[in-house]
């Protein structure tokens, strides 16, 4: 069974997710975008094993903590596609715009694809590509307990923003109905930002996607 905590970080308040196995006590972070020190001392407290970096897209916010616990570590980071490179290589830049300091550049030890698994203990989830956000950006899909970690994709009652470079409204609401939406109302999702919800509470009630903005 899986199990997890989320650990807002950054001014941004991001909530990177520690991710375990409650079999195996390993674990996983899912968009450690910064504050180091918090989410290290949160992974101690709950004696897990952390094992790899897992990346949904390379905005600063979610990825920007990535390469000090690589090194602290020894970790992997896992994601996403690499078509979010050039977010990656430019996160000190970007920090620097927005005068935080700390935040670094990060290039993966793998990129992910649409249909690839990735691995916590005992436990697999699919990685799903979600474009339009980023042109990089995947979901991580846990089928046996409806969970889906999916970045800036979609959060409670909005979406994710694309007046970013190579974002893209069209994308981004494709990828909501087309890749999303089939996973079933019932699945549980974990933002990058605000409160969780479910595929089915968005499909009647957000103001971007709901189903009664398409029929």
């Amino acid at each position: 069974m899986l199990r997890y905590k989320i650990i807002p970080v950054t001014a941004f308040q991001q909530n990177c997710s520690l991710v375990w196995c409650d079999q195996s006590r390993e674990a996983v972070l899912i968009d450690a975008g910064g504050d180091v020190s918090v989410l290290r001392h949160q992974v101690e407290a709950l004696g897990l094993t952390l094992t790899a970096i897992w990346l949904t897209h390379g905005h600063l916010d979610h990825a920007g903590g990535a390469q000090d616990l690589r090194e602290q570590l020894g970790l992997p980071v896992i994601g996403p596609a690499q078509a979010d490179d050039f977010w990656l290589a430019g996160i000190e830049a970007q920090s620097r715009s927005y005068g935080l300091t700390g935040l670094r550049n990060v290039l993966p030890d793998s990129w992910l694809n649409d249909g690839d698994t990735v691995q916590v203990g005992a436990e697999s989830l699919a990685v799903i590509s979600a474009p339009g956000h980023t042109p990089g950006h995947v979901i991580f899909y846990h089928a046996k307990q409806q969970l889906a970690w999916v970045g800036d994709v979609i959060f409670a009652g909005s979406i994710g923003r694309t007046d970013f470079p190579k974002g893209d409204h069209a994308t981004l609401i494709a990828s909501i109905t087309e890749k999303l939406w089939p996973l079933g109302d019932d699945v549980n999702f974990i933002p990058g930002h605000g409160p969780e919800s479910t595929f089915g509470v968005e499909r009647k009630t957000n103001p971007f996607v709901a189903d009664y903005k398409f029929g």
